[in-house]
């Protein structure tokens, strides 16, 4: 029987996004029952692991033009999967389950958030809303997936036990600031419109500086979280500084305010690709 090989390159960005549900699976069942902290921390490398795998299975579609709304629908299942509920288990066993019903209803709060981020971004791909290539409205759910694995990675390699009283309420405000910026509506750079110069050269070098510093002042695992409460704090930044650029406008005449909005109509704004499918997975 003769294959049709390009029929079978369609499986091929799939496998990608089944396997970060297998990782994220297993991150399920090493978190589950009275979990040790080696699990825990194999429990975070494995929702690490599926980070990349969820990063190259959109790539991987579209290098083989085998993208479909069947493997955008599968990787939005996925995420539920490997980065809303494993890591709501997961932070709920390492450091929040002595907190009672307090510390159940922010793990499952960092879940819900999670499904109704992507829910929200399936719905608005599907009326056809459009959004700038340069920015993720919301936090996106991996990257609060990877901020608390970083977190767990960090505390085992420096502790290499379970959390104590005094950080679990941290980690609380951690995980509600994590849940509410997933369905707010924060702008996240992408940094797809980043090109070679060497202002951005000089952007990598000084961000590759801070974090082998960090690495070789501490440990390497701290450098992940501090490049993660970065990335956080940058959006916060810049949202701050886009209401108050706002609420500036605002107070002045409204002809001034008509002209300058209709210069900015003219310009050029970023390449348009949320009506894309093959970009969608990189939204989410």
């Amino acid at each position: 029987m003769q294959i049709n090989l390009r029929k079978a390159m369609f499986v091929l960005p799939n496998l990608f996004t089944v396997s970060s549900i297998f990782l994220g699976f297993y991150a399920l069942t090493l978190s589950a029952g009275d979990a040790t902290p080696a699990q825990l921390y194999q429990a975070a490398l494995a929702i690490f692991f599926a980070m990349f795998f969820d990063a190259f299975d959109g790539r991987v579609a579209r290098m083989t033009k085998t993208q479909s709304d069947f493997g955008v629908q599968l990787d939005s299942l996925a995420d539920v999967i490997s980065f809303g509920a494993a890591p709501a288990l997961l932070v709920y066993k390492w450091a929040l389950a002595p907190l009672g019903f307090i510390g159940l209803f922010f793990s499952f709060a960092f879940a819900a958030c999670g499904a109704l981020r992507l829910a929200r971004f399936n719905v608005l791909a599907q009326r056809g809303d459009k959004g700038s290539s340069a920015f993720f409205v919301g936090l996106p759910i991996p990257l609060a997936a990877g901020t608390i694995t970083a977190l767990v990675i960090a505390h085992y390699k420096e502790f290499g036990a379970a959390t104590n009283p005094a950080t679990r309420v941290p980690v609380l405000v951690v995980v509600g600031l994590l849940s509410f910026l997933m369905v707010s509506t924060v702008r996240y750079r992408t940094f797809k419109d980043v090109h070679l110069s060497a202002r951005s050269l000089s952007a990598f070098v000084l961000a590759s500086a801070v974090g082998l510093a960090v690495a070789y002042a501490t440990r390497a695992s701290f450098a992940l979280v501090v490049y993660m409460g970065a990335y956080i704090a940058m959006g916060l930044a810049e949202s701050l500084f886009e209401k108050a650029r706002t609420l500036d406008r605002s107070r002045l005449p409204p002809d001034v305010r008509a002209e300058l909005d209709a210069d900015e109509a003219l310009e050029p704004g970023p390449e348009d690709v949320d009506g894309d499918k093959a970009e969608q997975d990189e939204y989410i």
